[in-house]
């Protein structure tokens, strides 16, 4: 195995923890006969306790060892598999290294781990070959990763020459990407890395805008735009402002689950992040899919400067915003940043000409091209936004008319009319089953 894994070019860049140099290292000591046999066999557990780990994060099942060549494929990020992701398979002198480093896969796909097996008198590896998984939920492992990964694998398994394995894995990388942003639908910044790094969002809710009742042309602006966005044509970054509880993070979640198929990520940026702005676009700009950078509830008191770096990505400096990179926010201030009384006084004893400096601050919300207000519905709509929601829930067996009259009971406690006392309201019921609130 270590002979075979020496031979690899393109794909090179394999770090040294990864269980295929493990493996290779271990296969070289063996080979040898210079190791001690229970070394060599705790060794051997540790690897397939990575393996085993690897496959219960990506909800891996049948032939492990498959699975996790197959990943090494798909998130390895080189000059041929960034190039293959936006155009799929292409011309040039390098495609002899890759031809040659698929090769080397093939051959580590149909490896004989036998001998060691039968050397070390252990059987673990025709284990992990045959491996049956419990299932799990979507929350517990990527399955959307899983699936893509597993389709690759099976790909692999049945190719029968070189060329048809370059046509699987070049065909994957058009079809579905390369790397963590290639095969995941939202990020967010690594929450220990000072670097603004992405770090994918394995568990994201089902959500439609169907789901979203009322709001139909607040809806349509937004969908709209992001169609024109995905379509490469001119879109404007959004605020949507107004009301909490209305839906406004709602309709942007949304929107991922209904484009993914159509090239949108999304990434979510929180304002302590803002800082990672310039570096996060200079990350994804040149990838091939369309990126809406999602700011919820984005909103600044007078003393917060922040904001500063957000405009410098709107406006743009000499690099010019991308074109596959929008900003999607929320906000229940329609000017996001907090004005006072005192802001109007022109001139204090630490601002000269205050309102100036205000003027800057409040600017802010005009950047974004587009703003649809989201605001609280009228008891009416309230009420259509309860049956709509009841109709979901067969358990709720409550005549319509005592709904609505509990429905109104609950909003006076709960906040007042909104989407949101709406859901709570009905997951109340549903949760306890009393019929009663």
């Amino acid at each position: 195995m270590y002979r075979l894994v020496s031979k690899l070019i393109v794909y090179k860049n394999i770090r040294n923890e990864s269980i295929l140099l493990r493996l290779s290292e271990i296969f070289r000591k063996f080979e040898s006969g210079n190791y001690a046999k229970d070394d060599l066999i705790n060794e051997i557990y540790s690897v397939i306790h990575q393996l085993l780990d690897v496959a219960t994060t990506y909800g891996f099942d049948r032939n492990l060892w498959h699975c996790y060549l197959a990943y090494i494929l798909a998130m390895t990020e080189n000059p041929f598999t960034l190039v293959s992701e936006r155009v799929g398979k292409v011309d040039g002198s390098v495609n002899y290294f890759v031809r040659n480093d698929l090769a080397v896969f093939k051959r580590l796909f149909d490896f004989d781990f036998r001998p060691v097996e039968s050397g070390l008198e252990i059987d673990c590896f025709s284990a992990v070959s045959d491996y049956k998984a419990i299932d799990k939920n979507e929350y517990i492992c990527n399955k959307s990763v899983s699936e893509k990964i597993r389709s690759l694998s099976e790909s692999i398994e049945k190719a029968n020459s070189d060329d048809a394995v370059y046509e699987a894995v070049t065909d994957f990388y058009k079809r579905y990407g390369v790397g963590s942003i290639g095969l995941n639908k939202a990020f967010r910044v690594a929450p220990d890395n000072s670097d603004g790094i992405l770090e994918p969002i394995t568990s994201i809710g089902n959500m439609t805008l169907n789901d979203l009742v009322g709001y139909e042309q607040q809806k349509q602006l937004l969908v709209r735009n992001t169609e024109a966005f995905l379509a490469g044509r001119k879109a404007n970054n959004v605020l949507l402002y107004g009301d909490a509880g209305t839906g406004k993070s709602t309709s942007i979640k949304a929107l991922l689950n209904q484009f993914y198929d159509q090239g949108l990520r999304m990434i979510e940026v929180y304002k302590h992040h803002f800082r990672y702005l310039s570096k996060i676009i200079d990350t994804i700009k040149n990838r091939n899919y369309r990126f809406i950078i999602f700011m919820d509830d984005l909103s600044f008191e007078e003393f917060e400067t922040d904001y500063k770096y957000l405009k410098a990505v709107i406006e743009g400096g000499l690099e010019t915003r991308p074109e596959n990179v929008l900003i999607y926010a929320t906000s229940n201030r329609r000017h996001i940043i907090r004005e006072t009384w005192g802001d109007r006084s022109d001139i204090t004893d630490d601002d000269l000409h205050r309102s100036d400096t205000m003027q800057e601050k409040l600017s802010l919300a005009d950047r974004f091209g587009l703003m649809i207000g989201y605001f609280r519905p009228s008891r009416s709509e309230y009420h259509e936004i309860v049956k709509a929601l009841a109709k979901s829930h067969p358990e709720i067996k409550m005549p319509e008319e005592e709904l609505l009259v509990e429905a109104n009971r609950w909003e006076m406690r709960h906040g007042g009319l909104s989407g949101r006392t709406a859901q709570q309201f009905i997951n109340y019921l549903a949760g306890t089953g009393t019929g009663t609130v």
